[in-house]
């Protein structure tokens, strides 16, 4: 979802979306970005920020690819075993650039984080990581870290379609007190200025992803629940589909973008 300016902080949230509706309230048509068209949010951050994300060295990120690697070669669980044991070595490049992906098991789409608490569960009988954990976000961005560079390529088959056109419903439809959708804003604003800074499209290439907002790496889906909330909308419990379907819509929207993760945001 959108970037606050990086110059504003949390607090300022409720002001910034008010003036934004002055900037959406005619542009309510929610048509989908064409693919020459479609820029990562990294292309609308400043020369600094760019800077942190660029350099491996400086990306506060990469202490959770770093905690991720060692997560993944942990035995855990009652059958004391590690991913890698599963994985027999093998690299997990390309993995990350199609999540969401169907679970024939649970009959819908789980997302990176949620699969690897599949995983645990299923193949070394070990108690899932709470959302939003330390070792949870750490081996998502391993995972997610070895497909950077690559494009995302979200194939969107009959099992998926149902989730898929719940999520573009959610991401198009008017939400909350302030009756605005994210459309609005990053399929027919994006690139214009809002209070001196560029509108992004909201392209979920980075996560996990370390926000200069939150001083720490965060998902995806706490950054939707912090749009929900800036929007003066009821976020969905922590579990809710609706999260999940959402990540879909978002990621097949960015196919054809490369993956950043860990990317550095505002």
């Amino acid at each position: 979802m959108s970037a606050m300016p990086e110059h504003l902080g949390h607090r300022t949230c409720a002001a910034f979306l008010l003036a934004a509706l002055s900037v959406v309230a005619s542009g309510a048509s929610g048509s989908e970005i064409p693919a020459a068209e479609k820029r990562s949010d990294y292309e609308f951050m400043s020369p600094d920020t760019r800077a942190i994300q660029d350099d491996d060295g400086t990306n506060p990120g990469m202490f959770s690819v770093l905690d991720g690697e060692g997560l993944w070669n942990k035995k855990d669980g009652v059958l004391s075993v590690s991913c890698d044991d599963c994985h027999s070595g093998a690299s997990m490049r390309g993995i990350a650039a199609r999540y969401p992906a169907y679970d024939v098991d649970y009959k819908r789409p789980v997302d990176l984080q949620e699969r690897i608490n599949i995983c645990r569960k299923r193949r070394q009988n070990a108690t899932p990581l709470p959302p939003e954990s330390r070792e949870l976000l750490a081996l998502a961005a391993f995972v997610a870290h070895q497909s950077r560079g690559m494009l995302i390529e979200l194939a969107i088959d009959e099992r998926l379609k149902p989730f898929f056109d719940a999520g573009r419903e959610l991401f198009e439809g008017r939400q909350g007190q302030l009756n605005i959708s994210c459309a609005q804003c990053h399929d027919d604003n994006w690139g214009r200025r809002l209070a001196g800074n560029v509108i992004p499209q909201a392209q979920p290439t980075g996560y996990p992803a370390y926000r200069l907002e939150w001083q720490e790496i965060g998902s995806l889906q706490r950054r939707l629940r912090n749009c929900l909330t800036g929007m003066r909308a009821e976020p969905y419990p922590d579990d809710a589909i609706e999260y999940v379907e959402l990540e879909l819509y978002m990621a097949w929207r960015a196919n054809g973008l490369r993956i950043e993760t860990p990317a550095v945001r505002p």
